[in-house]
């Protein structure tokens, strides 16, 4: 399908902007161009309740915060990780996007603030976010949380990390995850630098081959192996034994085809997956709801799907 027409708009004042590429930015520099570019306006979207809080690691405290919907609960609970190849991005950012993911869904989101790239690099970034899982899951009943309809989430580099936590889990005997909502997850090394990245490379949202190639230098040691399925979980042997899977890909978006193969390969491997591509609209599109009407619509969707999926638990 053609660009959809408010993204297009939006892409085209980005572009007249003038301002550099984000790879070719100190990385303090980048981190506060989004903030200035995704102000905090989440308090527009209505829920029960927000609350901050903290989780204890074995390096000091990782902020949190916690959405709850209205009602009595105990509610299901979902884990949110967000995006920003490893690097840039924070809670208050997403803020509006676990918004909407808390009232359609009618669950708990819990948005971890965690260590970012390139201080906290591959494994550490990875274990810290799997400690907070952990003691998410724990905890869930102490903030309303039902602990047997447990879920994690994330969007990009976040969905990267949220299912690969997922297959850590599985390997490790941690917490039985039942769901898993993967928002243009990146699955792979590889396939963005040889697939729909040459179709959409940087023209959509500044995400082709050089961006990618300075989230992953944030993220990965010198020398990783980046065929480890916890870098690149579509290199996973096995697949078997994950959670059920919402995946949603963006048409326009160097990372589609590594997601919708992750997709094909969960099926393959016995998992119950729904896919959704949203046709039109390019990476980052939910932090563009406000703008972007297929935006709203997709994060409607998925709550709703979510729903769905805890009420047959």
């Amino acid at each position: 399908m053609p660009l959809d027409p408010q993204t297009k708009k939006l892409l085209d004042v980005m572009k007249s902007s003038g301002l550099p590429p984000i790879n070719e930015l100190p990385v303090s520099d980048a981190r506060k161009r989004v903030i200035a570019l995704f102000p905090n306006n989440g308090r527009l979207v209505p829920i029960g309740s927000v609350g901050n809080r903290t989780i204890p690691m074995h390096w000091g405290e990782m902020p949190c915060r916690i959405y709850s919907p209205e009602g009595d609960g105990p509610f299901p609970v979902l884990t949110y990780i967000h995006g920003g190849g490893w690097t840039i991005n924070n809670v208050d950012i997403y803020d509006s996007a676990c918004r909407h993911i808390t009232k359609n869904s009618e669950c708990i989101v819990v948005s971890i603030e965690y260590r970012l790239a390139p201080e906290v690099k591959f494994p550490e970034q990875l274990e810290d976010e799997y400690r907070a899982v952990e003691w998410i899951h724990r905890n869930a009943r102490s903030f309303n949380g039902d602990p047997l309809k447990f879920a994690i989430g994330g969007d990009s580099s976040g969905g990267n990390q949220a299912t690969v936590i997922c297959l850590m889990s599985r390997d490790r005997g941690g917490p039985d995850i039942k769901y898993q909502l993967l928002i243009y997850p990146v699955t792979d090394y590889y396939m963005p630098f040889a697939w729909s990245c040459e179709e959409y490379g940087t023209d959509y949202f500044g995400l082709g081959k050089d961006q990618m190639t300075w989230f992953w230098n944030n993220y990965l040691k010198d020398g990783a192996d980046v065929n480890d399925p916890y870098i690149s979980p579509l290199r996973a042997k096995s697949l078997k034994g994950l959670p059920a899977a919402h995946i949603v890909t963006a048409e326009y978006d160097a990372v589609r085809d590594a997601g919708e193969e992750y997709a094909k390969k969960l099926r393959d491997a016995g998992v119950n997956v729904k896919l959704s591509r949203c046709d039109g609209l390019a990476h980052g599109f939910i932090q563009h709801w406000r703008v972007v009407d297929k935006a709203l619509a997709s994060l409607a969707e998925m709550g709703r799907e979510m729903k769905n999926f805890m009420s047959s638990l």
